[in-house]
């Protein structure tokens, strides 16, 4: 670890200097001899640090979802050419050159923060071996040298012989004891934070190699940093520890704020937009208008959670729009009161079976005719009608064709032409 820490001395004074005026401000709070002067230096050096290196954060998260969206290209190509090697990797290069992602894009936060790592491991093992760095002097040293955290000095180490850490001003018992308990917050903080990226914020719709890579990751860290943790010292553990609460924090802050497609935060996140936007009846936020955007904008490509959203939108009464934002929809299938309560629709209701004379009558209305000079005019009609019928000025007579009729059918003729009789066989 020394010779790798050496490796990267060219910063050391820069790492050094940063922590001297942070001591300087908490020292005139807390005193300049005390841990948590020194203590609290090194956690505002990992804060600056991440501050800094929030914009690779950005890109280590697109090109994590990024990867996550061409795995399935890449099993197809590493099924295509298995036997060929070199073909595979040409065509996989050329995917990674049309969809402007890079592998390596992931780990940039943890290259990055690796010299400043190094960097002020070199330091306080200097600071135990009682030898200047940096821009730390006599003075200095000797301040560093008699701070302790909880009872540890901030140079000591786990692997620290008794005499050691009795040069230190402590015990091998508090030095152990306190250099455990970091490191197992340390390897929980890092378990719980990949722990937290695998359960809710990965696409389970889709199963690749990939998941099952930062599934391995998830138990192999931690493992990693228990392993090594023994070898750092006290102000190193608090160095690594702080970083992995803030990597801790950001990500929850972005699992709930920029969840990935498909996750179930996502499914959280637009469960929560849905009532807040329903409620308020617009966007706000920037960054909601830009999820909203990028839904509208996916069509018939939307996946369930997607889609659960629009139509929870669509029965609020409201439409999502291309530029993110929502607006009353035209045919809501609630609307809302005054004060912001939604109410019910009434439903359409059939209207009643009409008679055949309310039929008539309402085809007259229709025609522009009033219903009086109707009624006037039907009368007139049916009048006309029984005086232009043809009187029968003979009536007996008919009635004596019809007697005739009668008394025929009465003798046993039928009425009408008679069928010839069919000649009898003799």
């Amino acid at each position: 670890m020394d010779t790798i820490a050496s490796l990267f001395s060219f910063i050391t004074t820069p790492v050094s200097w940063v922590i001297v005026q942070f001591h300087t401000v908490y020292g005139a709070i807390f005193g300049d001899d005390t841990g948590w002067a020194w203590g609290l230096s090194i956690v505002s050096l990992v804060i600056l640090i991440r501050i800094c290196l929030i914009p690779l954060f950005v890109k280590q998260i697109k090109a994590t979802r990024a990867m996550q969206t061409l795995q399935p290209e890449m099993k197809k190509i590493q099924e295509r050419y298995k036997n060929d090697k070199q073909r595979q990797s040409e065509e996989m290069m050329k995917l990674y050159k049309e969809t402007g992602t890079n592998p390596l894009s992931s780990c940039l936060p943890i290259l990055a923060q690796s010299p400043f790592f190094f960097a002020l491991y070199h330091v306080l093992n200097s600071i135990a071996n009682n030898e200047k760095v940096g821009v730390i002097n006599d003075r200095l040293l000797e301040s560093a040298q008699q701070a302790h955290i909880f009872g540890a000095p901030l140079a000591s180490k786990f692997t620290d012989s008794a005499a050691k850490v009795e040069a230190l001003g402590s015990t091998i018992t508090d030095v152990r004891v306190v250099t455990a308990i970091m490191i197992i917050l340390m390897s929980a903080s890092q378990f719980y934070t990949q722990r937290q990226l695998m359960t809710k914020n990965v696409d389970t719709t889709v199963k690749t190699p990939f998941m099952q890579q930062q599934k391995m990751l998830m138990y192999i860290f931690p493992v990693m940093f228990a392993v090594f943790g023994i070898n750092f010292p006290v102000g190193v553990l608090v160095y690594w520890l702080t970083t992995n609460v803030w990597t801790m924090g950001q990500q929850m802050y972005v699992i709930r704020n920029n969840p990935t497609p498909g996750s179930k935060a996502q499914a959280a996140y637009l469960e929560r937009l849905t009532k807040h936007v329903t409620h308020q009846g617009k966007v706000r936020r920037r960054g909601e208008r830009n999820i909203i955007k990028a839904i509208v904008a996916k069509g018939r490509d939307r996946n369930e959670y997607e889609r659960k959203f629009i139509n929870g939108l669509n029965k609020a009464g409201l439409a999502a729009q291309t530029d993110g934002t929502v607006v009353k929809g035209e045919t809501p299938a609630a609307v809302a009161t005054e004060d912001g309560t939604p109410t019910a629709v009434p439903r359409r209701q059939q209207p009643k079976r009409q008679s055949k004379s309310q039929r008539q009558s309402g085809a007259t209305k229709a025609a522009g005719e009033p219903e009086a000079k109707s009624d006037a005019t039907s009368d007139a009609k049916t009048s006309l009608s029984k005086d232009d019928a043809p009187v029968d000025a003979k009536p007996s007579a008919a009635k004596k064709s019809g007697a005739g009729t009668r008394s025929k059918a009465q003798s046993g003729q039928r009425k009408g032409p008679q069928r010839p009789k069919s000649p009898s066989k003799k």
